[in-house]
């Protein structure tokens, strides 16, 4: 099994509960890993023989750019749901977390943090 990760993409989101979230905006990182069989990987040096990440990096931004959720549970299932209409049949597991920065929280916090398995 072979697992290729995509780790702390970055972006500006207009997700959240409250009104200056969804106003102002908030950066969020996003962690996509996802294993799969790939035979071709030991004797193929041609990127179709293998999960082009770059394409999911591209699938992940769209679904970010025009999200308007509340929560980032729901974002995550979007993203989840986009990534195995694309690349399902390559996949064996798919794991995203998404962490929101600079939350609107009165303490020290440094984020928060989902993972969804899909």
């Amino acid at each position: 099994m072979e697992t290729i990760r995509l780790n702390n993409m970055q972006f500006h989101s207009h997700i959240g509960v409250l009104p200056e979230e969804r106003v102002v905006g908030q950066d969020i990182q996003i962690d996509v890993e996802m294993k799969t069989n790939f035979k071709q990987l030991v004797t193929s040096d041609d990127v179709k023989d293998t999960l082009n990440y770059g394409l999911v990096f591209d699938e992940v931004a769209e679904v970010v750019a025009n999200s308007r959720d509340e929560l980032i549970e729901t974002l995550g299932a979007k993203i989840i749901a986009t990534i195995k209409r694309h690349h399902g049949e390559q996949l064996d597991r798919l794991i995203v977390r998404i962490r929101k920065l600079g939350l609107p929280i009165d303490g020290i916090l440094a984020n928060v943090e989902i993972e969804l398995e899909g």
